[in-house]
């Protein structure tokens, strides 16, 4: 039997066909039917069959320590949140949600904050990743649409992204671009950073973290003086201030735009004569431009680009935000951010009245609540006494989680909602409530281009564990509103969101969803994937009171200076195989060895000046704390600027903690917080010792020392380690067992090995100043019935091959290994190495590495 459902991760919404092949095992396949990736998947989605285990799941309410029955923990959080209302009102409640929820979750969770508990305090975590593409949306057309479609990428003659690694953060729509270029169009990448996305751009502009306004102003001037604006467009669609052209011409001229954003002028010249030169023009762009302090006005800034071209709403001629997660959308459409009611309305009279009349609600939220960033302040001054977090981990996630962890440990009451056990949020929860996980949800989600596809139950439901909507309105019902949360299925809700996307809907809103709650409970469980809206704006008429789209006069705010104790600007940011906080890739040994540990990439020559070397320990901190990484010297980084990734948590390192380092800072609009640009210094950390922990499960004790990073392997797990104290302690993290041990007093080396019934079940390798053998061999002893008697040496006997760094999880394919295929068989071109050992041939995302390795070896060739 197959099961055709939606991929877990990011929001491109890639189809998947699942079978399931023993109770908590499946194979996974892209659907080659669906419109988002006609049969194509990443390294993520291609191993989401070995995320599916229940390793570390919560399968059970827990009060404190205890188990609990539903009734009691479902009766303690109702009873909680109404004593909380009676005594403080209201405002002192709030929901923190997730783009990880189904459409029917959020909904359920939305209606119960907005229309019965009558506040708008429930935020999700999209807040932090594209809220500043909703405000200017809403800012320019009237509502938050993206009128583009993966379809549009397919028209286009030129392809702009803009802060978007979209080869590693979106694959498949990568793909998807790299077949266009292939065809003939453009390809130009605005990144600070040189990133394999970068690499294979026909132009890369390394511009200035927080130039982007200069720089589309300055393309829109120059537009106008070339003249390739859409007159007639702008006087029939358009409206903009008097003093538009004169707010935004300031320094937008070419020199001036090139000295803001730190760009050769001859580049600068040839974006803007090949933009100017191309209608059909796709601008996409994702993290880059939203977690900003100025988010909002970058999105504007290139809207307005868009619509005084006229470069809108026709086939190949569209901006395009692209979302991070896999229902941010329908988050949206549902009303799931706190500066939103429901379905596309806001909280206007009229929308507030029409909502409580369709609800039959008792109350309606009056005004916009507190946004994430506000939340957690709010929830440390004491002002939030319950909170409910559902499918995130803000004490990771948020900026400044230092703080947030502090507001976390003093709010009387906090309820988490989660599939693991144990996360940095969890810790600080009073009752945590087993949710289901992907591959156990039943439900719909909708994708950056408005395709709204189901996701499908596989398993059933472990334990105690139960979907996200049941739990919400379980405790709706013990809160007395039986009647209005009388769901009995996920179909059941759907239909009443389809209801009210339509509800005295005139045309005003182009969020609608016509004759899709017909069919009953037969449709829904058919339901093949379709997109809402058309094509938006194809007919020159937005969602503003006179039809018209607004021109935001969008100005670049001075950059500031360095500060003398924090010299550096620190960007955050994805790796290409993980997801968020690991919570579900981290189980996946083919995801880990991509980026095993998390690392700080420095310039050379900052690298240099600071004496931080390739591979070393180095301490990242700003204003707000400091956290530990290894060190990666890269001339991808501008010099003057770091980059660290989001992922790692106090559940998998020491260090890596990158949420403790940005500011709590926001766009003064979106409410999003500036990831992108916090002012930070780095320096090298020096250790006495370093080595491996290789064990089947985890170790008994978890390593305590300066760094010890967590990887996934087969059959267990991989320590990495550093540190200064005593490495002696570290034998309390072996299992029980027989020891072999070797020691070299002269290198400060030691090796243990534990055996059980002759099987390698521990090594632990620790070193002052010696080397240390590569891991892959070791990790493979675990899977093996007898132990080799070179463990010791840690390889084989004779001489083994070391496949070097993982380049294409897909295949487990090394670096070394991919080298040796080029030399051996002379292979001259990606596709002659997909050929011949697979590299590149199923997500593609490491394509971009594949074409840097073959030039690598060109010019050591020539």
């Amino acid at each position: 039997m197959t099961i055709k459902t939606t991929c877990a991760y990011c929001g491109v919404g890639c189809g998947i066909v699942a079978t399931p092949t023993g109770e908590r095992s499946v194979q996974i396949k892209g659907d080659p039917d669906h419109p988002a990736n006609h049969g194509r998947l990443c390294s993520k989605g291609t191993h989401l069959g070995q995320t599916v285990g229940l390793e570390g799941r919560l399968l059970h309410p827990m009060i404190g320590k205890r188990h609990a029955s539903w009734d009691k923990a479902l009766d303690l959080v109702a009873r909680k949140f109404q004593d909380t209302i009676a005594r403080h009102g209201p405002g002192s409640v709030a929901f923190y949600v997730s783009g990880q929820l189904l459409t029917e979750d959020y909904y359920v969770a939305n209606k119960l904050m907005k229309g019965f508990i009558g506040s708008a305090n429930i935020d999700t975590n999209s807040r932090l990743c594209m809220s500043s593409a909703v405000a200017g949306h809403t800012r320019a057309f009237g509502e938050d649409i993206v009128p583009a479609t993966y379809e549009d990428i397919d028209a286009a003659d030129l392809i702009v992204l803009v802060g978007s690694n979209t080869a590693w953060c979106h694959p498949i729509v990568y793909q998807r671009i790299r077949a266009r270029c292939d065809a003939g169009a453009k390809l130009v990448v605005i990144d600070p950073r040189r990133t394999e996305t970068a690499d294979e751009a026909d132009l890369h502009l390394a511009i200035r973290p927080g130039s982007d306004v200069a720089l589309m102003n300055g393309l829109l001037h120059w537009c106008r003086d070339a003249g390739v604006l859409d007159q007639d467009f702008v006087a029939d669609h358009l409206s903009l201030p008097d003093d538009f052209w004169e707010r935004t011409g300031a320094g937008s001229d070419l020199w001036s735009v090139a000295r803001t954003c730190d760009l050769p002028v001859a580049d600068l010249r040839r974006f803007y004569e090949l933009f100017a030169a191309t209608p059909r023009t796709v601008t996409m762009f994702s993290q880059g431009v939203n977690q900003a302090l100025a988010g909002t006005d970058q999105v504007n800034a290139i809207l307005n680009v868009h619509l005084a071209t006229g470069r809108i709403g026709k086939p190949g001629a569209q901006p395009f935000s692209i979302t991070g997660q896999p229902n941010a959308m329908g988050g949206r459409e549902v009303g799931g951010l706190a500066s939103t009611l429901a379905a596309h309305m806001d909280f206007a009279e009229d929308n507030r009245a029409r909502v409580q009349r369709f609800w039959a609600s008792p109350t309606i939220a009056t005004k916009p609540g507190l946004k994430a960033v506000d939340l957690f302040r709010e929830l440390g001054n004491g002002r939030i006494k319950a909170l409910w977090v559902m499918a995130t981990n803000p004490a990771v996630s948020m900026p400044d989680a230092t703080r947030v962890r502090e507001a976390l440990a003093t709010c009387p009451f906090v309820v988490v909602s989660d599939v693991m056990a144990e996360t940095d949020t969890g810790a600080f929860a009073h009752v945590r409530l087993p949710a289901a996980a992907w591959g156990e949800k039943d439900g719909t989600v909708t994708n950056s281009d408005r395709t709204v596809s189901r996701q499908r139950a596989i398993f059933p439901l472990p334990g105690d564990a139960k979907p996200d909507w049941w739990i919400v309105k379980e405790v709706a019902r013990r809160m007395g509103w039986k009647t209005a949360f009388a769901y009995d299925r996920p179909a059941d809700i759907w239909r009443e969101h389809v209801r009210l996307s339509t509800y005295q809907n005139d045309g005003a809103r182009l969020f609608a969803l016509p004759g899709r709650a017909n069919g009953g409970n037969a449709a829904y469980d058919a339901m093949t994937p379709f997109r809402w809206g058309g094509t938006p704006f194809a007919d020159g008429r937005f969602s503003t009171p006179d039809g018209r789209a607004r021109l935001v006069p969008a100005v670049q705010k001075p950059l500031p200076a360095p500060l003398r104790d924090w010299p550096l600007t620190l960007n955050t940011g994805r790796y290409r195989d993980q997801w968020h906080t690991m919570t579900r890739t981290g189980l996946a040994p083919k995801l880990a060895r991509h980026r095993e540990e998390p690392l700080v990439e420095v310039h050379p020559a900052d690298a240099d000046r600071l004496g931080i070397v390739d591979g070393g320990l180095a301490r990242v901190a700003t204003p707000q704390g400091d956290s530990l990484y290894r060190a990666r010297v890269t001339d991808a980084q501008r010099i003057g600027e770091l980059f660290v990734p989001i992922h790692w948590t106090d559940q998998t390192s020491s260090g890596g903690r990158t949420g403790l380092l940005p500011r709590p800072l926001v766009d003064p609009v979106s409410g999003q917080p500036g990831f992108k640009s916090t002012p930070a210094s780095v320096a090298a950390v020096a250790t006495r010792w370093r080595g491996f922990l290789i064990v089947t499960g985890d170790p008994a004790r978890r390593p305590d020392c300066l760094w010890a990073t967590r990887v996934t392997v087969p059959a267990g797990s991989l320590w990495e380690l550093a540190g200064d104290g005593d490495p002696l302690r570290l034998d309390t993290c072996l299992p029980a067992g027989e020891r072999i041990e070797a020691i070299d007093a002269a290198r400060g080396t030691r090796r243990v090995a534990v055996l059980n019934g002759g099987r390698l079940v521990a090594a632990l390798f620790l070193t002052e100043t010696g080397e240390l053998p590569t891991r892959d061999w070791l990790i493979d002893q675990l899977a093996e019935p007898q132990v080799a008697p070179t463990v010791l040496a840690g390889r084989a006997p004779g001489v083994q091959v070391d496949r070097g760094p993982i380049v294409c999880s897909c295949f487990d394919l090394g670096l070394r290994t991919i080298v040796a295929a080029i030399r051996d068989r002379q292979l001259a071109d990606v596709a002659a190495i997909g050929a011949a050992i697979g590299a590149g041939t199923n997500c593609g995302s490491c394509r971009p590495a594949l074409a840097r390795i073959l030039s690598t070896e060109n010019t050591h060739a020539a």
